[in-house]
């Protein structure tokens, strides 16, 4: 399960940075480490991870609000590392979102556990009478979205990233494609561009922000709609 998994820590504390990096490392996953809440948005918005380990005694914020921003762009269980052990703390944080909640000091083997749970694909159940699967309608017109019968308004490029992946018909559409027909060849958006772009899509027409079940990213490659 670990090879193709891809971790981000966001601790503040370099020595306890460094043995996390180091044992997951170990473990067999890919790793990569931020050391404030800023930063772990950035990596965030830049790429997509497996699962978040996330410290929330930050220098630059709380770490429940990077855990609230998170949900909004990004599918990554977030499993929280703190000294802050009192029961309201855990409360707060996972009802914003978290995962996991895991006091320190830790056992480094409970906590591989509890990433190794944190990573199981979640049980679903397609044939479910009581959650029916509705859809999304796109209409260019009055750059409207319909999500399951509810009108959603859209902004101009948040129209036209819509339009361009229904186009498309479930195909990928690539971060340079996109780039090129939203912004333009001389235009210096870039990679970072189009996913705030999608993360706005996805806070106005996605239930679940945190779980797209219309505007997918395929890691690397790009987006694709799925409107059925």
């Amino acid at each position: 399960m670990s090879a193709d998994a891809k971790i981000l820590i966001v601790e503040d504390e370099e020595q306890l940075l460094r043995m996390l990096r180091s044992t997951l490392l170990q473990a067999g996953y890919a790793v990569t480490t931020a050391k404030t809440g800023l930063e772990a948005m950035e990596q965030l918005i830049r790429q997509e991870f497996s699962a978040v380990l996330l410290d929330l005694g930050l220098p630059d914020m709380d770490g429940k609000d990077v855990i609230d921003q998170a949900r909004a762009i990004s599918r990554a269980p977030v499993i929280v590392i703190s000294a802050r052990g009192s029961e309201k703390e855990k409360i707060a944080a996972l009802d914003l979102g978290a995962s996991d909640y895991v006091a320190k000091p830790f056992d480094v083997g409970e906590l591989l556990a509890r990433i190794r749970v944190a990573l199981r694909p979640p049980r679903c159940c397609p044939d479910d009478p009581v959650s029916p699967r509705r859809g999304l309608e796109i209409d260019m017109a009055t750059r409207r979205a319909m999500v399951d019968g509810e009108p959603v308004r859209l902004s101009r490029k948040e129209a036209e990233l819509l339009q361009l992946l229904a186009d498309a018909r479930g195909a990928i559409i690539s971060h340079e494609k996109i780039i090129e027909t939203i912004w333009g060849q001389s235009s210096d958006a870039d990679f970072m561009n189009v996913r705030v772009l999608a993360w706005q899509v996805r806070r106005k027409i996605e239930p679940d922000a945190a779980a797209p079940r219309f505007l997918i990213a395929e890691a690397g490659e790009g987006y694709r709609l799925n409107t059925a």
